[in-house]
C-alpha cells in the first residue's frame, strides 16, 4: 500500500480508503471482519458519515484494538433522530450525535472532524461564520476531540470556497469521470483524445479550478463516489456507454491535484482485493483514458442515483437508496430476476408506500427525481 500526505493535516493516509456506508446491510461480525481485513491490506482511513448505531458500533469494534492505526473521518451534522438520518446545523443535536459517535467508536477523539454535507451557498455561509454550529466545531478542535477540521461536499464551488477560507484542512469530495467530465457539446471524442497525459483537459472548468486551488492551498482531498455507486462498472449504466474497472476509476481519482485517498465502498473481501489491486496493477490496467476515448458519446450526467443515502429521512421510512439500487439492477435484465424481486419484497417498506412529498429530492446532491423512480419501481416489482 502506498501512502500520501493529506494536505496540511500532515496525516499519511492510504491511497485506498474505506467508505463505510454499506456496513449496516450486513451482519455485525461480518462487517467487523471486513474492516479488519481491509486494515490488514494497508487501508488506514475510513469515513463514518452514518449516524445509525449499528454502523458506528461495527466501526468501534473493528478499530478498537488498533485505534492509532486508523484515521477516522467523523461528521458533525449527521444525526440520528426518530430512527432516521437527519442532517442538521442545530448545535445541540450535533453535540448529541458527536458524543454518541465517540462512545460507539470507543475513542475519545476523531482525526478528521467533518463539517457535514455542504452543497448550497446559503449553507456554506451558515457553517463558515460565527454562530452556534461553527462555535461547536471550533470547541471540539480546541479540546482535542477532533484533530483536524474537514468538510464534505459534492459541489466544486463550495469546495473551492472552503479551500480558500482557511477554515478547513481537507475536503471529502465526489470524484469520478461521470461527475468531472461535463463537456458543453455532444462531441465527447473532442475532449478525450490523447489529453490525459497532460492533466485535466476535458474536465469541467469549475472543477479544474477547484482541484488547483486545493493543491495551492495545501487542502487535501479524500474521494467519495469513485465508482458512481457502481454504475461505471456496467456499459449499460455508465453515462459513457463503456465499462470501467475499479482500478481505472481509482487511478482517475488519484491523478487529480490534491487527492490523497479514494474511499471505496465494500461488501466483501473480494471487493477490497479488487480495489487494493490498484497498488500492483500495471499501467495498462490503470489506463482509463483509452477506454473513455473509445466510448460512445456522452449521454447523461445528472439525475442518476449513487445510493449515498442523503435522501433520508423518508416520512414513509422507505430505504430509498436500496430501492433505487434494486431497481437499477432489475432494469438491466430482460425480466426481473427472482432473487432481486425477493430482496425487494423483504424490504420493510416498499416503493409503493411513497407519498410523493419530494422532500428527499431537495436533499439529493445529484438531482434525482426520486418520487418518479419510486413509482416506476413500485410498478416494476408489483
Amino acid at each position: 500500500m502506498q501512502y500520501r500526505r493529506l494536505g496540511k493535516t500532515n496525516l499519511m493516509v492510504s491511497e485506498i480508503g474505506f467508505g463505510g456506508e454499506w456496513l449496516e446491510r450486513h451482519g455485525e461480525q461480518e462487517s467487523v471482519a471486513l474492516l479488519k481485513y481491509a486494515h490488514s491490506k494497508g487501508i488506514n482511513i475510513l469515513d463514518c458519515w452514518m449516524p445509525d448505531p449499528k454502523s458506528r458500533d461495527i466501526i468501534g469494534q473493528a478499530i478498537e484494538e488498533d485505534r492509532s492505526g486508523w484515521y477516522v473521518q467523523g461528521h458533525i451534522g449527521s444525526t440520528y433522530q426518530n430512527g432516521q438520518y437527519t442532517r442538521t446545523r442545530d448545535a445541540e443535536q450535533c453535540r448529541i450525535a458527536f458524543e454518541d459517535l465517540l462512545a460507539r467508536l470507543r475513542t475519545d477523539y476523531i482525526d478528521l472532524g467533518m463539517i457535514h454535507y455542504v452543497d448550497r451557498e446559503d449553507d456554506w455561509a451558515l457553517v463558515s461564520r460565527p454562530g452556534p454550529y461553527l462555535d461547536y466545531v471550533l470547541e471540539l478542535k480546541a479540546r482535542g476531540a477532533i484533530r483536524h477540521i474537514g468538510l464534505s461536499t459534492h459541489n466544486p464551488v463550495i469546495a473551492k470556497k472552503a479551500a480558500e477560507s482557511g477554515l478547513v484542512e481537507m475536503i471529502l469530495f465526489s470524484v469520478n469521470p461521470a461527475f468531472d467530465l461535463m463537456p458543453p457539446t455532444d462531441e465527447i471524442e473532442n475532449y478525450f483524445a490523447d489529453q490525459y497525459a497532460q492533466g485535466l483537459n476535458g474536465v469541467d472548468p469549475v472543477r479544474v479550478e477547484m482541484y488547483k486551488v486545493c493543491a495551492q492551498q495545501d487542502v487535501g482531498i479524500t474521494c467519495m463516489k469513485p465508482f458512481a455507486g457502481g454504475r461505471l462498472f456496467y456499459a449499460e449504466r455508465s453515462p459513457f456507454g463503456a465499462a470501467l474497472t475499479p482500478v481505472q476509476c481509482i487511478h482517475y481519482a488519484l491523478t487529480k491535484p490534491g487527492v490523497s485517498s479514494v474511499l471505496c465502498g465494500y461488501d466483501t473481501p473480494d471487493q477490497v482485493d479488487a480495489a487494493v489491486a490498484y497498488e500492483t496493477a500495471p499501467d495498462s490496467e490503470k489506463d482509463y483514458a483509452t477506454a473513455l476515448a473509445r466510448a460512445p458519446r456522452h449521454r447523461f450526467i445528472g439525475g442518476e442515483c449513487t445510493y449515498c443515502g442523503h435522501c433520508k429521512p423518508c416520512p414513509a421510512e422507505i430505504d430509498i437508496a436500496m430501492v433505487n439500487k434494486l431497481y437499477d439492477l432489475a432494469v438491466m435484465q430482460p425480466e426481473v430476476p427472482a432473487s432481486l424481486r425477493q430482496h425487494y419484497l423483504s424490504l420493510e417498506h416498499g416503493a409503493d408506500e411513497c407519498i410523493g412529498c419530494r422532500g428527499c429530492e431537495s436533499r439529493c446532491p445529484f438531482g434525482v427525481r426520486v418520487a418518479d423512480r419510486m413509482a416506476r419501481a413500485a410498478e416494476l416489482f408489483a
